[in-house]
């Protein structure tokens, strides 16, 4: 029995720098929605470097597909785009502006891949883990002053005078 259910997030678009820029921020949005923001920074370059990597090779067009998709404690973040031609880590020269992308991926994520899809095309992906006690918001250090006993005087409850204020603002 699962006792999550899956989340998923699917966004079309052409691989331009300024819909990519689009796109970390709709997957940072997805995240925070999600109450997964320990993994906002890492799913954001991952996505980048994915997209870049397609802006930059993929032929016969820029058009892809990126998907974001949380379940069972792991975020797994693939973009899928037209170009057969599977992506190669290179080992660039030191001073070199390019070519680490698919490297810093793998380095800051618990596993990568690519797999053909279909006759033309390729997804590549990544995974993130999110252990349920990361997922659960962690309590405030302040959370003991709300909870103070209520002094009463007369038939008047109040909360001490050093209780912060509440807010109905998820944030």
């Amino acid at each position: 029995m699962i006792s999550q259910p899956s989340r998923h997030c699917t966004v079309g678009l052409q691989a331009l720098p300024s819909r990519i820029g689009q796109v970390r921020r709709i997957v940072s949005a997805q995240l925070r929605y999600w109450h997964l923001d320990q993994l906002i920074d890492r799913a954001a370059l991952g996505v980048t470097e994915l997209l870049t990597n397609v802006h930059r090779h993929a032929e016969p067009d820029k058009m892809c597909t990126v998907e974001i998709e949380f379940l069972l404690d792991r975020l797994t973040v693939s973009v899928h785009d037209n170009d057969p031609r599977l992506p190669v880590v290179e080992d660039p020269e030191l001073f070199a502006t390019c070519g680490r992308g698919l490297a810093m991926v793998a380095a800051m994520s618990e596993s990568w891949g690519v797999r053909p899809n279909g006759e033309s095309g390729k997804v590549v992906w990544f995974t993130l883990p999110a252990h349920s006690a990361a997922v659960t918001p962690v309590r405030p250090a302040y959370a003991t002053a709300l909870e103070a006993p209520v002094r009463r005087f007369g038939s008047e409850a109040r909360r001490p005078e050093h209780a912060p204020a509440r807010s109905a603002v998820v944030g």
